[in-house]
């Protein structure tokens, strides 16, 4: 489960801030996961809450933006929006598409004290 070493990565990310802005409790985590990311938001939920025990950010809220897929069609020039990386465009059903978001895996912001 990649998401367990993902949260361990979130949690060395916000201990890192809390060092540098000197805050010393994490209310709420605004995490964008990607549609396209390949990354669970339910499996990032348990993994989060069992890898922040004892930390600052111990009882935080996540809460998980899931932004759509995009990507930029080489046939009809246009942006579309996917469901799955190797989809045909919604638009002409051409495949020549070249993913432009929804990939992201980023902490959008902190709510701290």
């Amino acid at each position: 489960m990649h998401e367990m070493s993902l949260c361990e990565s979130m949690l060395r990310i916000i201990e890192d801030e809390a060092k540098r802005q000197e805050f010393s409790k994490v209310r709420i985590v605004h995490l964008e996961v990607g549609a396209l990311g390949h990354v669970e938001p339910e499996a990032i939920r348990f993994c989060f809450k069992a890898v922040t025990h004892g930390t600052i950010a111990e009882d935080a809220e996540l809460e998980i933006l899931c932004p759509p897929g995009q990507a930029w069609c080489m046939t009809c020039s246009t942006t579309v929006e996917v469901s799955a990386r190797y989809d045909p465009c919604p638009r002409c059903g051409g495949h020549q598409l070249q993913v432009t978001g929804g990939n992201e895996l980023r902490i959008k912001d902190l709510e701290v004290d």
